[in-house]
């Protein structure tokens, strides 16, 4: 009997786990104070957080107006009516904000289910730093007071009401910013109908967490990045920067498997003073990257390198109409039949930050305009680092915008029409690929099934390879 109650109250739990509802906050009704734009503004509150649970400022977050010393009131509401036992408010940036929780149960009025004393002594910012409230952004649509820079200190309130509230449609959250030092983000708002704690979750594939450990490809010093396997596997392209030029190197495989020690490319490889990278191998082509651009001639600064009788030949910049880049460079990747250019830049479409684009081939070979990926894929932060499988639909790229395990992490997703603008919701490659910095331009390799990429921790950069299979890819 004993064995019994045990059993049961285990299958209870876990049952109970199991069913518990959760929510994140789906609409605005009412809030204090908005920076607009696409970055870390109120809106960026809406849906299931994606600063956690690496923490940190993000354009992902809620920035408020009031960081030192305001008060700030969001009403948010849900998409189904629901009891409530909990209110989880996600806090990425100096969390422990909080002092009151009220909720309507669809009276349309407000019931407080939840207070915190506030400690009215000098607030710590007055303290460490006289000037805070003195110095603004200069845009005035985004006027934020600067806060003194201290730790993150992101967290979770994770509120357990003392009784629950049945066909809860709206909850109003009020801050106070005066007694934590620093700036002030939030990221998401939920509610549950248990007290088990609400916490973020990295959109993952379990096989990708029981992938081999990976390999470094130790090279030695300089720093080698941007890995680029040959058409035939043999050879490994690189790029060396060596403080005055990023510059094309290769290394071969040898007998015994092993990648000997970089060897400098040819000049026409190399042609560019700045910088020199490849983003594609193709059979019978390169894509290059690092040409100085002209904005008046519509370049991109990617130039394709055709094969011709084992030397390869520029054929010029790829020009893409009304084309603007507000940096002097970024990432690319191309189909091997050439009909379609990605292209990874910040441009006057951006949904914030660096964005993934698209440009198809016209037939007379030239590109048309710039078209952005959409919100499925770009988010207010950083989209870099294109790989497109040979099935033109697997797409793999770096963001620090998702819900990771770091800085940016490497992400799967799927092409879901013939528009390139609808994808798959990206996935997490997992923690045995992704570390705490950062993680990206990745290579694959389709017949060995290896992934190859750049890795940067305490700011080392290492080029790792690991096993990983195609079918796991793709079917995400």
């Amino acid at each position: 009997m004993k064995n019994l109650i045990i059993l049961l109250s285990i299958f209870l739990t876990l049952f109970s786990a199991s069913a518990q509802q959760i929510q994140y906050a789906s609409k605005l009704i009412k809030f204090s104070s908005d920076l607009g734009g696409k970055q870390n503004s109120i809106k960026r509150i809406l849906g299931k957080p994606d600063c956690f649970p690496q923490g940190g400022p993000s354009p992902n977050g809620w920035t408020p107006k009031n960081a030192l010393d305001g008060r700030e009131v969001i009403e948010v509401g849900f998409d189904t009516p629901q009891t409530v036992k909990q209110v989880a408010i996600f806090e990425n940036q100096n969390a422990g904000n909080v002092y009151k929780i009220a909720v309507d149960n669809g009276s349309g009025k407000y019931e407080t289910v939840w207070t915190k004393q506030i400690d009215y002594q000098k607030p710590y910012y007055r303290t460490t730093l006289i000037t805070d409230r003195s110095y603004y952004f200069k845009k005035k649509r985004r006027k934020i007071e600067e806060a003194p820079e201290v730790e993150v200190n992101a967290g979770i309130e994770n509120v357990i009401l003392d009784q629950a509230v049945d066909h809860v449609v709206a909850v109003k959250i009020f801050f106070t910013f005066a007694q934590i030092a620093g700036q002030k983000q939030v990221d998401a708002i939920a509610i549950s109908d248990s007290d088990a704690p609400i916490e973020a979750k990295i959109n993952t594939n379990p096989a990708f967490e029981n992938l081999p450990n990976p390999t470094k490809i130790d090279f030695g010093d300089p720093e080698y990045t941007n890995p680029v396997l040959s058409a035939d596997g043999y050879r490994l392209y690189l790029s060396e920067d060596n403080n005055e030029q990023t510059k094309i190197v290769y290394s071969n495989k040898n007998a015994q498997g092993k990648w000997e020690k970089p060897k400098t490319e040819d000049a026409i490889l190399n042609s560019n003073p700045n910088f020199n990278f490849i983003e594609y191998f193709g059979n019978n082509f390169i894509l290059k990257g690092g040409a100085i651009t002209d904005s008046n001639l519509n370049e991109t600064g990617f130039e394709v390198l055709e094969n011709q009788n084992g030397k390869y030949i520029s054929k010029g910049q790829i020009k893409i109409p009304a084309y603007s880049n507000f940096d002097t460079t970024g990432d690319a990747t191309i189909t091997a039949d050439k009909k379609t250019l990605i292209l990874a830049i910040e441009s006057d479409q951006t949904q914030g930050s660096t964005d993934l684009y698209f440009a198809n081939q016209k037939p007379d070979g030239s590109y048309g305009m710039l078209q952005n990926f959409g919100k499925s894929v770009n988010t207010p932060a950083e989209e870099a680092t294109p790989f497109l499988l040979s099935d033109q639909k697997t797409l793999l790229f770096a963001s620090n915008g998702y819900s990771s395990f770091g800085n940016f992490d490497i992400y799967v997703t799927q092409r879901l029409d013939d528009t390139w603008k609808k994808w798959s919701e990206p996935i997490n490659l997992g923690s045995k690929i992704n570390s705490t910095g950062f993680d990206g331009s990745p290579f694959y390799d389709e017949q060995n099934e290896i992934l190859y990429y750049n890795q940067t921790t305490n700011g080392k950069s290492n080029v790792y390879f690991i096993k990983i299979s195609k079918s796991d890819l793709i079917k995400n």
